[in-house]
């Protein structure tokens, strides 16, 4: 077998994840609206995988064909691959749209209109509403059919193109054409309309247009229209990050984006050829790039499609948990001292993140406070305390990775504002991400050797208090110095890169993080050839990593049992001859799974890590990076057990076969094994374990 069969495409393999998402948009156990909000997340998983990885395979075949040779794949044979993936499922999808989440839509009571009958109510709304609120923003352009190109498509942005004939008959054979952006940008993409036979109605913005094209082009015979987008590398190009000023080289850059060369084509399939033809001379598109889709694109806009019929057609709200610890003490501070604590979120509040950081920032004891930031939310409530602590007079640093992509302009602003409020913002490092999620607090403390004390807070997930509701992370609250010191020497690091420090018991990658993993995967075999017991489990989103996928291969030969559990694009193949031993679990639920643990057997005496990293070339190499060690024995099984839950999951989990397939768990045909769902089970362990602490 050639050695690049031993490692699935990381393209392809993220398909597959994709191709999950889409499963539960079609899963009718689901209430609708979860339907359609997996409906919208494949939309908006795909636009960002061709704006980032399809854009980065084209940029690879403008390269000169001697370069392309010392690749070990062909970029074309991934690119043809992928488009044979994406229009297989662009098919399925449109079916399960159409066929399956309208029809259930009007069942519940609310109709999307396509070609439904209107009376002269509906119509008199339409032309008010066109009139009133779109027609301000409407600003059409015609075509030239010269071939005269017009690269303005907008990226990611809904366009009309019009087809249409002028009035006066001399030119009644002459063909004209004319785009218009459709503007969900200043306006909402589903317009209510009054009621149609007692069922709520709902207009698409584009649609409305159409109805009233005519008042656009007075003197033309409106013919037809079609949606039309562009989808445009989002890629940054900064040549040099070493020199000069990287903040303004990315706000230039960002400039350039929506501008970027065509990723993706991506148009209504009934339009006519000749049509099609006028446009690709218009915008100077590529044909490879064509994609026919259905009339309607933007699909990720149905995550704010209004629900009016009732919360029935939704998932239930879960009471987040709440730690009885941590609420029985009156400073989170204090509380942190006496005893580390796990949180696991979104199961539990994330309140108590937010309570640890207003503390910190009104506690006059409290001297200093450094973090890490990667993607926050809007209006931030940790970036408010920040900038309360450093009115406070307090000394803030701030980590900010401006170069997080799609975040970088959001970065940028917060940046700027701490700054402005006497924050020390660090703006990134040339070469190099902070993906890192770490946060520091240093409090005076006369009992200690060196007068002051330093609490900690950890995270697999961003510092961002929306997210913590839909993604799946860990947060880790100590003050063990062991955890405390490594954590101190990274922010000096991050302060002085050129710097070295020894990290005792983190894991940082290009100081430690791979050798230390290695040699914990070394370990297990060295345990089974002793006779004893080699089991290894890792969460994470992605492994593609090959020094890693060998390490675990090597493992899995010697007898090593590993369980991976691996949420998007998964490079190491399972159920092969060089892979034995190794599972590979996926699961796609409510909640986004975001944790990344490392959990090795180490006979009997679990050796647990909660980390940043995924095993991916850039976490491992070119980023910076935390993983940090579970002391305490009860936490640590607390992390194992959970992550049994998960591996015992025969509902929303699928195994991986040798080709990245997504296979059902079997459920065995008795008819009394019960079913497991990690997530839900993962609720009721933790308010199993609150009822026992009470």
């Amino acid at each position: 077998m050639p050695e690049q069969d031993r490692y699935y495409n990381r393209e392809l393999s993220w398909l597959s994840f994709n191709r999950l998402v889409l499963e539960q948009m079609k899963d009718k156990s689901l209430p609708l609206y979860e339907r359609i909000k997996f409906m919208a997340i494949y939309s908006s998983n795909l636009d960002e995988f061709y704006r980032v990885r399809v854009a980065s395979y084209q940029s690879l075949m403008e390269l000169h064909s001697t370069h392309i040779e010392h690749l070990d794949y062909s970029p074309q044979h991934i690119l043809d691959e992928i488009k044979k993936e994406v229009n297989s499922r662009e098919i399925e999808y449109e079916k399960t749209f159409y066929e399956d989440i309208l029809p259930e839509l009007k069942q519940a009571g609310l109709v999307l209109h396509q070609n439904q009958k209107l009376g002269p109510e509906h119509l008199s709304f339409l032309k008010d509403y066109f009139m009133n609120e779109i027609m301000p923003e409407i600003q059409p352009v015609l075509l030239s059919t010269k071939g005269d190109v017009l690269s303005f498509l907008q990226d990611n942005v809904i366009y009309l193109a019009i087809r249409m004939q002028k009035k006066r008959p001399s030119h009644a054979d002459k063909e004209y054409y004319a785009v218009i952006k459709v503007p969900t940008h200043h306006l909402t993409r589903f317009v209510r309309a009054p009621k149609l036979k007692k069922r709520y109605l709902f207009f698409f913005l584009e649609d409305i247009i159409r109805h009233n094209l005519d008042l656009i082009f007075p003197g033309f015979i409106i013919e037809d229209a079609y949606t039309i987008k562009v989808s445009r590398n989002a890629d940054l190009m900064i040549e040099d990050e070493f020199s000069g000023n990287l903040l303004d080289k990315l706000r230039n850059s960002l400039r350039q984006r929506k501008t970027g060369f065509p990723a993706r084509f991506m148009y209504d399939r009934k339009i006519p050829d000749e049509m099609l033809a006028v446009l690709k001379l218009a915008f100077n598109i590529d044909e490879s790039d064509f994609m026919p889709v259905g009339r309607y694109l933007n699909m990720n806009d149905f995550f704010d499609l209004p629900n009016p019929v009732g919360k029935k057609f939704e998932l239930a709200p879960v009471k987040q948990l709440r730690d009885p610890y941590l609420d029985s003490q009156d400073s989170i501070l204090t509380a942190i001292k006496k005893k580390e604590v796990l949180l696991h979120f979104p199961y539990q509040t994330y309140d108590y993140v937010l309570r640890f950081f207003n503390e910190a920032a009104l506690d006059p004891d409290v001297e200093e406070i450094k973090t890490t930031q990667y993607r926050v939310a809007t209006n931030s409530a940790i970036v408010n305390a920040l900038i309360t602590a450093a009115r406070n007079n307090k000394k803030v640093t701030v980590f900010v990775e401006v170069k997080a992509r799609f975040d970088e302009a959001a970065n940028i602003k917060f940046a700027d504002q701490m700054r402005e409020a006497g924050i020390h913002v660090i703006a990134s490092i040339p070469g190099l991400k902070v993906h890192a999620k770490a946060a520091i607090v240093v409090k005076r403390n006369r009992r200690k050797k060196n007068g002051h004390e330093t609490l900690a807070f950890v995270s697999t997930g961003n510092f961002n208090e929306k997210t913590a509701k839909q993604y799946s992370d860990k947060g880790f609250f100590t003050s063990d110095p062991r955890i405390t010191n490594d954590l101190e020497k990274l922010f000096l690091y991050l302060e002085t890169p050129i710097e070295r420090y020894k990290f005792k018991h983190i894991l940082v990658p290009r100081f430690n993080m791979i050798e230390q993993i290695k040699s914990k995967i070394k370990r297990e075999i060295k345990n089974v050839q002793a006779g004893k017991k080699g089991y290894i489990i890792l969460k994470m989103n992605s492994i593609e990593e090959q020094d890693m996928i060998e390490a675990l291969y090597e493992a899995g030969q010697a007898g090593v049992k590993i369980d991976l559990i691996i949420r998007g694009i998964c490079c190491l193949r399972p159920d092969m001859p060089f892979s034995p031993n190794i599972t590979v679990t996926r699961i796609v639920d409510k909640y986004l799974e975001h944790a990344r643990v490392y959990a090795f057997f180490d006979d009997g005496n679990w050796d647990v890590y909660i980390s940043s990293a995924d095993f991916m070339n850039r976490n491992l190499h070119r980023r910076v990076e935390t993983a940090v060690p579970i002391f305490d024995k009860k936490l640590r099984t607390e992390i194992i057990e959970v992550l049994k839950l998960q591996l015992k999951d025969n509902t929303k989990a699928q195994k991986l076969d040798k080709n990245i397939c997504n296979v059902p768990k079997k459920k065995s045909k008795s008819k009394d094994e019960p079913e497991y769902r990690g997530q839900i089970d993962t609720y009721l362990f933790l308010e199993k374990k609150n009822l026992m602490q009470e």
